[in-house]
């Protein structure tokens, strides 16, 4: 008997990413404000000018930045797996296994930034990601 998975659970670990990103949003605005009542320059954050950003901040800031990278193949996968109506207990555990590893490498980075604990949680995520598109690809070849 087929498995039954509500489809639309697909987008729950979707929404804890989506949230997540936003915490790394409020965090960079939280150090770039902390960094220029500490004496920064405010002139880098008008026109990029000046003393770049201290090194905790661009941490911080990089982050941010990663979160619209290597998460868009997670959304991708997420969607494809949605619109075929292929989501299974699989499927699930491969994009809260993502999630997590992303949420460990968010926590490294935005605090104490221990490369090689942060290379775990992304390692991690990676291996997840490549896991859900072979889930999606095995989707779409049963539909060949």
């Amino acid at each position: 008997m087929p498995e039954t998975v509500n489809q639309a659970a697909i987008f729950v670990p979707v929404l804890v990413l989506v949230a997540l990103t936003f915490v790394a949003f409020v965090k960079m605005g939280m150090a770039r404000g902390a960094a220029v009542k500490m004496g920064h320059d405010p002139a880098y954050y008008r026109a990029h000018i000046g003393a770049p950003e201290p090194e905790a901040v661009r941490a911080i800031v990089r982050h941010w930045d990663n979160l619209f990278e290597f998460p868009t193949v997670f959304y991708a996968a997420c969607l494809a797996a949605f619109a075929l109506q292929s989501v299974s207990g699989w499927t699930l555990a491969f994009a809260w296994a993502f999630v997590a590893g992303r949420v460990v490498q968010s926590a490294v980075h935005m605090t104490y930034n221990n490369p090689v604990h942060r290379g775990l949680g992304f390692t991690f995520s990676v291996v997840a990601a490549l896991a859900l598109w072979i889930n999606v690809g095995l989707a779409v070849a049963a539909r060949l």
